[in-house]
């Protein structure tokens, strides 16, 4: 999805070069450059050039060829309290892993090697998804709840050390 679209010097001309910024999750096992040369071959066109353009905003003709690790499942003494708390406070809540990409301090663990894992006690309105925007939000009673259920998941993980 373009997350940035610049195109055009004034409102009534029509636009002599365009840009965007194409904002991409990499999946475990792909590397970014893979996935900008899929970029390529989707558009399909000579006229068009895609670069990579990294977190302090570089840009570069290719992307770096690291592959993405695997994914792990989380490991039962991890996945059983969290689906006891989940399952005491929002009972047939199924509980379902998600694919920490690196958007978060995981970058370093996953680097390390370490396994690393996203959950989210904090329910989101479906119909008002503000993520990552300018007026970003939750309801007050989600974060008390999402609150809540860290504080349970915590004890839960921690019972009988």
């Amino acid at each position: 999805m373009a997350t940035r679209l610049i195109a055009g010097h004034a409102n009534n001309a029509l636009p002599q070069h365009a840009q965007a910024n194409v904002n991409c999750r990499i999946l475990p096992g792909h590397s970014i450059e893979e996935v900008r040369e899929k970029l390529i071959g989707i558009f399909a066109d000579p006229k068009i050039t895609v670069k990579y353009v990294d977190n302090s905003y570089r840009v570069f003709d290719r992307a770096p060829e690291t592959k993405a690790f695997a994914p792990v499942l989380p490991p039962a003494e991890v996945m059983k309290p969290l689906e006891r708390v989940t399952d005491a406070m929002w009972p047939s809540a199924p509980v379902i892993p998600e694919m920490e990409t690196g958007a978060s301090d995981s970058v370093y663990t996953i680097a390390a090697g370490i396994p690393s894992y996203g959950i989210s006690g904090i329910a989101l309105d479906e119909d008002d998804v503000r993520a990552h925007g300018k007026d970003e939000r939750v309801r007050v009673t989600s974060f008390y709840d999402g609150v809540e259920f860290y504080y349970r998941y915590l004890k839960a993980l921690t019972e009988g050390r």
